[in-house]
Formats: structure tokens, C-alpha cells, sequence
């Protein structure tokens, strides 16, 4: 299969057409696609097929596939405790246009909608067996123990990553360095969460990164919406709390407040005024 692009890196796919992409799974799943179910994303779609049964494919350059491979939903059926859909199979292939390397993973349904898109403008109705449930399978996750490295925004975190952001944004003064690694989703936002049933999906780029990642993340997807990122700060005490949870907060307002944020962002004050915050309470020590 061929697919005319323009770039390698520009492609998204809520716009370029998917008819073929999806012709090319279904018989390689031997399955057929309700096409009226599509999900499109900009680097991933998705569809249920008709034996119920939920299939997303994503296209991934060549250069941000790491030597640990892309298969992170195939490896995470190994994740005891965890509420995520159970993986069936899976097909992969490289473009023959370029350096583009596409990967179909076919897993149970979901078990509720998701809770909505990946940062929230309101607050969603959550039964206290949902933070129940987040909690359980956070806790659950980093208990683990992995040889992967979690590729947030598909690019490998480390040490050097996460002292470059936060010294992008914020000033000298303390110290990033990293004590504790654990595995993390390290894409928890409001798009991957489901409810009232809590269920955390799309696991491509889960791995080892620093405690708190995963708290943090979902924490400045809740900023429009205080109560709710104050919801999650209570629930995920322990993660903000430590030291590397407060550099992961720092981590994830760099992206809030840095050189390409958004002006108009409504996270960015409630994000300055809590990295404002951290820093103080770093620099005490």
C-alpha cells in the first residue's frame, strides 16, 4: 500500500483519508470495520469491528520508533491489577512511501466511554469507584517492573529530557535530578479514562519514568476546571508529594508555559502560580 504524503512528519490523520489504512487491516485481522464507528486522531484511528472488538491503528515515523519497538499495548497484557482492555492481536507493516512504520492492535471493548476529550473545559460526573479505581491501578502500575522507558509525546523520557524542559521554562536554583524511575501509562489524560467504569487505554508508549508522571499529566489536563485538578492532587497525594512528582509537575507546566504553549490557554496562570509554588518548596529542600 501506498499513501501520498507530502512530509514525513506532517501527516494528521483526522484530515487524510483512512479508507485505505483501514481496507488494509480488516482482512489482515480477518475481520470487517463498522465504519460508522471510526475515531480518528491525529496520528492514530480507530474502529470496532463486527465481532465486537476495537481496533487502533497507529502511524509512527521510523526515527521515533526506539530500539524497544512500539508494542507497548501487545506488553501490557503482563500488567496484573490494571483495568485496561484485554489485547487480541495485531498487524504491522512499513509504508512504502518512506520511512513510516504502521501498527494495528486489536483489544477487547471498552467498558464505558470515554470520559472525554484530553484536557477538559468542565468537570465530568465521576462515582467515587473511579478514583477508587485510578488509584488502584496506579499503584498497581508502578509496582511493576520493566526494562521499557515510557515515550510521552512519543519521545523517550530521560534525565537529559527532563532537565531541558524544566530549565527551558523555569529558573537555576534546585536540583532536577531524578531519584526514583517506575513504570508509568505516560499518556493519562481525559481521552484515554473511561467512567463511570474507570478503564485506561492506549498503552503504546507506557514505560519507566519518574514518579509522578502519570499524576501529574492528568493533573494539567484538569486545569481548566480547578476543582477537578484539586481532586486529582488529593487523590494522587503521595506522587506530589515526593520530590520527583514535584519536578513532574514542573515537567508537565514546561508544556503549559513554554515558548510553544498556547497564549490563550486557560491552565497557564493556575499552572504558573503552582510551579511558582513547587519551585519555592524544591529550593527549601
Amino acid at each position: 500500500m501506498a499513501l501520498s504524503y507530502s512530509t514525513i512528519q506532517d501527516v494528521d490523520l483526522r484530515v487524510q483519508p483512512v479508507d485505505e489504512v483501514l481496507d488494509r487491516v480488516a482482512p489482515a485481522l480477518q475481520t470487517r470495520f463498522l465504519r460508522d464507528t471510526v475515531v480518528r486522531k491525529r496520528r492514530s484511528v480507530g474502529a470496532r469491528t463486527e465481532r465486537d472488538t476495537w481496533v487502533r491503528v497507529e502511524r509512527r515515523p521510523l526515527a521515533k520508533i526506539t530500539d524497544q519497538g512500539w508494542n507497548g499495548t501487545e506488553v501490557a497484557v503482563r500488567l496484573k491489577g490494571v483495568a485496561m482492555p484485554v489485547w487480541r492481536q495485531c498487524v504491522v507493516w512499513q509504508d512504502e512511501d518512506g520511512p513510516v512504520g504502521w501498527r494495528a492492535d486489536e483489544t477487547s471493548l471498552l467498558p464505558a466511554a470515554p470520559v472525554g476529550s484530553a484536557v477538559l473545559s468542565n468537570a465530568p460526573e465521576l462515582p467515587a469507584e473511579w478514583w477508587t479505581g485510578l488509584n488502584a491501578s496506579l499503584d498497581a502500575l508502578a509496582a511493576h517492573a520493566t526494562g521499557r522507558v515510557a515515550t510521552p509525546d512519543t519521545e523517550v523520557i530521560t534525565q537529559d529530557l527532563v532537565t531541558t524542559s524544566i530549565r527551558t521554562v523555569f529558573s537555576e536554583g534546585f536540583d532536577t535530578t531524578v531519584r526514583r524511575w517506575v513504570p508509568a501509562h505516560a499518556d493519562l489524560n481525559w481521552a484515554n479514562v473511561t467512567a463511570p467504569v474507570f478503564s485506561l487505554f492506549d498503552w503504546e508508549d507506557w514505560g519507566n519514568a519518574p514518579q509522578g508522571l502519570d499524576a501529574a499529566s492528568l493533573w494539567a489536563a484538569s486545569l481548566a476546571v480547578p476543582a477537578l485538578a484539586e481532586r486529582v492532587r488529593q487523590e494522587r497525594h503521595h506522587d506530589f508529594e515526593s520530590r520527583d512528582g514535584k519536578l513532574m509537575t514542573l515537567f508537565v507546566c514546561s508544556k503549559i508555559l513554554g515558548p510553544h504553549a498556547h497564549p490563550q490557554d486557560p491552565r497557564r496562570e493556575p499552572a504558573r502560580r503552582t510551579a511558582d509554588q513547587v519551585i519555592e518548596e524544591l529550593q527549601a529542600g
